[in-house]
């Protein structure tokens, strides 16, 4: 309800922004019609009233209608749940996949050549917006290759049935964003991953491992690497809702059909029942992924488990 109530804070609702935008066409909108549209839209009761009859469509499966879109929210929001998902979700593995062996390397040979490249270009990473990178490349592709990077499918494909060349066709698009979004979150964990290896492999049980003839690769991977990664699971709390919210600035930059920019314009907009739906399903996956989180930590780290036990 506190999210609902919030969409609804600035002045004025979406019916005084629809006679706002009439009005600038040079339309004379009567107070007979402002009445109207208000009770066509609903907006003539109270914001409390408003609130628990969308509650009360969201018990029988019904996340409630766009004013802007003039659309049922369910067919807005799932498509693009299903792209950003695909997004977000192959740029969290590309994000691991890339920080793990750079961490662990920088960790392992700290202030040598390598340490120091490493660094460099993750601070570049940290002080480069992702909106600003994906800029570079649009124009990158465009001087260079004479070939447009907006959006998730050629021209061609847009609104064709799903087929292999149209599947194809959205692999050749989607590296782009998943580099544009990850790049940030790589240098991030990377630097989390030195810092919390680098403390952990000067720890006494690293020692005492070592003393009883524990070395290598299984002593790195067995013991400090282990404890250096709870911060990764413990972050998956936070990875799910962007799974739904995405990187909205660069998927608008980017024309990327996900979540984020049905998001921000529905706020825009003040359309409140588009706006509530994503919102909450963005609160459930915050849920589920604390949740989440809270499970991996106790199996990965064995700490949990015994101090759960010993109550």
């Amino acid at each position: 309800m506190t999210s609902f109530l919030i969409i609804q804070l600035p002045e004025g609702d979406f019916v005084s922004d629809y006679i706002a935008g009439l009005q600038f066409q040079g339309i004379v909108v009567t107070q007979k019609m402002e009445d109207g549209l208000r009770l066509q839209y609903g907006l003539d009761r109270s914001v409390v009233f408003q609130y628990f009859k969308w509650v009360s469509g969201l018990l029988r499966g019904d996340l409630g209608y766009s004013f802007a879109w003039n659309a049922p929210v369910s067919t807005l929001i799932w498509p693009r749940v299903g792209l950003t998902f695909g997004i977000t979700l192959l740029t969290l593995i590309f994000t691991w996949a890339v920080a793990f062996p750079i961490g662990i390397y920088s960790a392992t040979h700290q202030y040598s050549l390598g340490d120091y490249s490493f660094t460099l270009v993750g601070f570049i990473g940290l002080a480069t917006p992702n909106f600003m990178i994906a800029l570079v490349f649009m124009w990158i592709f465009y001087s260079v290759f004479g070939q447009s990077v907006g959006g998730l499918l050629s021209p061609n494909f847009e609104g064709a049935a799903w087929s292999l060349a149209k599947f194809w066709d959205l692999l050749k698009h989607l590296w782009i964003p998943i580099i544009v979004v990850g790049t940030a979150g790589t240098a991030v964990l990377i630097r989390i991953l030195r810092a919390n290896l680098l403390d952990e492999i000067n720890k006494p049980y690293v020692e005492a491992a070592m003393a009883r003839g524990v070395t290598g690769k299984k002593l790195l991977y067995k013991y400090p690497v282990r404890v250096a990664i709870l911060p990764f699971v413990s972050t998956i709390g936070w990875s799910l809702p962007r799974l739904v919210s995405g990187y909205t600035i660069t998927a608008v930059v980017l024309s990327l059909p996900t979540t984020g920019p049905l998001l921000l314009d529905a706020l825009q907009a003040q359309d409140m029942y588009l706006a509530g739906s994503i919102i909450m399903i963005l609160s459930i996956l915050t849920v589920i992924g604390t949740f989440i989180s809270d499970i991996l930590l106790g199996w990965v780290d064995p700490r949990i488990r015994y101090a759960q036990g010993s109550h």
